[in-house]
């Protein structure tokens, strides 16, 4: 059984889901949800947090990999340097708790789940409800985006197997 756990970084919020697949290719939802902070405390405070409550969940549900959304392009210039620290502490994180970090690009995650890089939101959230058979649409957006970027790394892991 491969446990992966998929990151959506963001200062405000972060997405996070944890999935499991077995050896016949079934998936399994093992938990999922967001860290969120307070706009009211410092840069420090907001990445300290994430750090710790993601480390909580490391020890809680002990994945073994982990995918996280790269910085591929902000409109926001103001947001794009709190959501880079932010990725960066929870890199940092993961591998302070040995779990193996793969990033992937939205393209990438888009071109997985859906076959079209330029899917957007309501898609994503629709194909990670029919994969993994939830009752319904993942939300937060980063939740479900988190969860989207966990299944492309599984696939993309049997895709690079057969190279």
């Amino acid at each position: 059984m491969t446990r992966v756990i998929g990151i959506d970084p963001g200062t405000a919020t972060t997405g996070w889901a944890v999935i499991d697949e077995d050896k016949k290719g079934e998936i399994q939802t093992v938990a999922y949800g967001h860290i969120s902070t307070s706009k009211d405390d410092s840069d420090e405070d907001r990445l300290w947090e994430i750090s710790r409550d993601l480390e909580k969940i490391i020890k809680k549900y002990a994945p073994a990999e982990a995918a996280i959304e790269q910085i591929f392009f902000f409109k926001n210039q103001k947001t794009i340097i709190q959501v880079a620290q932010s990725r960066g502490a929870i890199i940092l994180t993961l591998k302070q708790n040995n779990v193996k970090v793969a990033s992937y690009t939205p393209l990438q995650v888009k071109q997985a789940l859906t076959g079209y890089g330029r899917a957007d939101k309501r898609q994503i959230q629709e194909m990670t409800k029919n994969i993994l058979k939830l009752n319904s649409l993942p939300k937060p957006d980063d939740t479900a985006d988190a969860i989207a970027i966990a299944l492309c790394h599984l696939n993309s892991r049997k895709m690079n197997s057969l190279s």
